[in-house]
């Protein structure tokens, strides 16, 4: 199978340098990021008792340059090995260890719900039925750090053209893979476990919206949500849900992970907005991983230009 390559606008000079994926924990503790309670693990980075509480952040103005960062990708091994991935362990430095023997194959996305066709794909039918194009897109975490990831994969909507909606179908659910005997993380009992997560359907047919089978011109390995995992990059990181099994069409508005353990702090939409702060976190700016100083965060991550539009007359306060 050939790979195709879409360019997708985005600075050279603002993909992350693999030493700085790296340290990604000692610059959290810089930031200084404050946790509400210790039971409560944040949604995409370090976990709650690891964050200090005093941020002295510097802004870079909106049209200062980044010339200072480098064009390197971020090394694959060091996305291998420090991985945010709670069905395994919230210790970002062993999901790799504890992931080393999950079996991603075979593996079916049973795709069903509000659908004239369902279907169930194997990893193999996905491989060898939808073309897979590289993406390069930000990443944007709700603890206000960034950084700019490689991705391979497809349209979300052409798997969902596949199967044919019917007129009913206003949303798309998404869920992982709950293995207890392959996830140790599951026996947590602090979440409610399976992981799910969903989309409007206008949301899940955009463009942008992306199924991911690899990164960095790779196969996905596990500790990164082998082998199918959703990437959105409008909106905070949280909603890309890993290992997915199980995609369903419905009526109404599904319920996801996070905003049924805090939904105070983590909304259904859940679009980038620098206006609309988190109980604990400014969104106004971010920390790009690699750079010393803070920068202004992009209503959408920068993508309003694509996705602005599906939101058009909704009040931006219920975007979050």
């Amino acid at each position: 199978m050939q790979t195709k390559y879409k360019s997708v606008p985005i600075k050279s000079s603002e993909i992350t340098p693999k030493e700085d994926y790296l340290s990604r924990r000692d610059f959290l503790k810089q930031m200084g990021i404050v946790t509400a309670g210790a039971a409560l693990l944040a949604a995409c980075g370090t976990p709650a008792d690891e964050m200090p509480a005093t941020p002295v952040p510097q802004i870079l103005s909106a049209d200062q340059e980044t010339s200072s960062l480098s064009e390197e990708l971020t090394a694959q091994d060091a996305v291998l090995n420090y991985n945010n991935y709670y069905e395994f362990t919230t210790d970002k430095e062993r999901v790799a260890k504890l992931a080393e023997n999950f079996q991603s194959s075979p593996w079916t996305v049973e795709v069903s719900g509000l659908v004239n066709a369902p279907k169930n794909f194997s990893i193999e039918d996905i491989l060898g039925n939808f073309s897979i194009e590289e993406r390069i897109y930000r990443m944007r975490c709700v603890e206000a750090w960034s950084m700019v990831i490689p991705w391979n994969g497809f349209p979300l909507a052409e798997l969902l053209k596949a199967v044919d909606p019917k007129p009913e179908a206003k949303y798309v659910r998404f869920e992982t893979l709950a293995d207890p005997d392959q996830m140790p993380g599951l026996s947590n009992g602090l979440y409610p476990w399976p992981y799910q997560e969903g989309l409007r359907l206008d949301e899940a047919l955009n463009d942008l919206t992306l199924l991911s089978t690899g990164i960095y011109g790779e196969t996905l390995a596990s500790q990164n949500g082998a082998p199918i995992r959703l990437v959105v990059p409008w909106k905070y990181g949280f909603k890309s849900i890993k290992s997915i099994v199980k995609i369903e069409l419905t009526a109404e508005q599904p319920s996801t992970f996070w905003e049924d353990i805090a939904p105070s702090e983590y909304g259904f939409f859940a679009n980038v907005n620098p206006d609309v702060s988190h109980p604990r976190w400014s969104q106004a700016s971010e920390r790009r991983i690699g750079e010393l100083k803070r920068r202004p965060s992009l209503p959408f991550n920068g993508y309003a230009g694509e996705v602005a539009h599906l939101y058009d007359g909704m009040d931006p306060q219920t975007l979050y």
